[in-house]
């Protein structure tokens, strides 16, 4: 069995990349098919289908590290590491992320696209709720995109063919959803790309680790959140909403892309300097 896995590693990346998803689904059906079954609370189903899938995937990351490609520290090989640098690299990246946030909105109420407005909750629950949600998500999102998949497609290919592949990915997959859905949020496909093209960078401009991507991530969440959520804004309606954002989500708008695309070459041109 590990002259197996000892092949596999030899593979081509979308031959990879299919048997891990396999592995995965076949260690997580047995457990969420109970959960599909015998709990009603779709949002709940939801929650701990996901959670269990993300263990099983850490899980599944640390066994294929081991047994394809001998490598025990396969998360640290990842850029997931504890370190100083990686903390320092994660604040900075939630601190441009958040700050990205705030000069967008900030620019659209400047223009009067936007008036602000006072929050309906308590605000301090929604900027520690989005913390939580931002640096989950963010964690999430780029240890599985600019981890394990980028880890994976830079072993057989370029660094500018595993760049865009991996940002296309990233993009795609956000519209795994009812055609519906699909065609309702299609709009922010380009500014998905962009950021994912700016994580890759980052991550390549901090040397491998993984804290400046999950930081920015989790920034540009937690700003949106903060806005969204504790309602402290809404759209004037003196431009049309393909300009401000489709369906009020800025990634669907001209302005969005245009934020998308100025941090995308900012962090192309720290990655070229470095």
């Amino acid at each position: 069995m590990k002259i197996n896995f000892i092949h596999l590693a030899q593979r081509p990346a979308p031959i990879r990349l299919g048997c891990f998803i396999l592995a995965l689904l076949l260690l997580w059906l047995p457990f969420a098919t109970p959960i599909y079954l015998l709990v009603h609370d779709s949002n709940l189903v939801s929650i701990l289908t996901m959670v269990l899938l993300y263990v099983e995937f850490i899980f599944l990351l640390r066994l294929w590290g081991k047994y394809v490609y001998q490598q025990s520290h396969i998360l640290r090989h990842y850029g997931l590491e504890i370190s100083r640098h990686n903390g320092v690299d994660l604040l900075r990246g939630l601190a441009i992320g958040i700050i990205s946030v705030l000069v967008l909105f900030g620019l659209q109420g400047a223009f009067g696209w936007l008036v602000w407005q006072q929050p309906h909750v308590f605000l301090l629950k929604v900027v520690l709720e989005g913390f939580l949600v931002g640096l989950g998500v963010g964690f999430a999102e780029e240890l599985l995109f600019r981890g394990w998949l980028l880890n994976e497609l830079q072993r057989n290919y370029s660094p500018r063919i595993s760049l865009w592949t991996d940002a296309i990915l990233f993009a795609g997959l956000h519209f795994i959803k009812p055609l519906e859905a699909i065609i309702h949020t299609l709009p922010q496909f380009p500014a998905l790309v962009l950021l994912g093209l700016t994580q890759v960078w980052g991550k390549r401009w901090r040397r491998g680790r993984l804290g400046l991507p999950i930081g920015l991530h989790g920034g540009l969440v937690w700003g949106y959140y903060i806005i969204n959520i504790g309602g402290l804004m809404k759209y004037s309606g003196q431009v049309p909403d393909w300009i401000t954002g489709v369906n009020n989500n800025p990634l669907q708008g001209v302005m969005g892309v245009f934020f998308m695309s100025i941090l995308a070459l900012w962090m192309r041109g720290r990655k070229v300097k470095n």
